[in-house]
């Protein structure tokens, strides 16, 4: 990938969080059941990149992949529309900001208190007394749409800027959809197989689970 012309860094140490894990528990019952490349796509800590570059790097993963000889499976996860009260670098107090740059894992009971306040928020939501920015099913809609006619090249005029106005400032998760499906079509046109969307107020997101076959 890297004389693909896309940089990379590579950690020993980051530890894979539930958007790793809960997929692969899902289709596979635990975690190491085949062998598995975890590639980390920034979706909150700002400057964010341009999309492209997002695409560009899935387009260097599918290459890469293509000379392996295996069959591969891309799996992406991420929340589309959604706004959830996660801790920001700007404006943070001390502790919080120390937490976010070292990005050491939160104690049991921190854990469980960002738990009960996403909960909280899930609930505020629907019973309308929120401030988030609203699950947005249209602009969620627009994203499936343009996956599945495989239209990724328009990705590259979302700036970050509007992807957060119009889905919220979780809404970048969907950069790991873009890579995936970047990596996909680099083999050629590929078949959306099955497509799901509903917005669901309770988790306070835009739900969605596509997927898709190289042919």
């Amino acid at each position: 990938m890297l004389d693909r012309g896309v940089d990379l860094t590579i950690s020993a140490r980051m530890t894979v969080d539930h958007g790793f894990v809960q997929p692969l528990e899902v289709l596979f019952g635990c975690i190491d059941r085949v062998p598995v490349v975890p590639v980390f796509v920034n979706g909150v800590a700002t400057p964010l990149g341009p999309v492209g570059r997002i695409r560009a790097l899935g387009t260097a993963i599918g290459q890469a992949a293509s000379e392996l000889d295996k069959r591969v499976l891309y799996l992406a996860s991420g929340g589309l529309s959604h706004d959830p009260p996660v801790p920001v670098l700007e404006g943070a107090p001390p502790r919080v900001a120390d937490a976010l740059i070292e990005g050491y894992p939160p104690t049991p009971e921190q854990r469980a208190r960002g738990e009960e306040r996403v909960a909280q928020a899930g609930c505020d939501y629907v019973a309308g007394s929120s401030t988030m920015i609203p699950i947005n099913p249209v602009w969620d809609n627009q994203l499936l749409d343009l996956l599945e006619k495989g239209k990724l090249a328009e990705f590259d005029s979302w700036a970050p800027q509007w992807m957060a106005s119009e889905g919220g400032g979780s809404a970048h998760e969907v950069r790991t959809w873009i890579a995936a499906f970047a990596s996909l079509a680099t083999t050629g046109p590929y078949e959306l197989k099955s497509r799901f969307y509903e917005a669901i107020p309770a988790w306070i997101a835009g739900f969605a689970v596509a997927t898709a076959l190289g042919r």
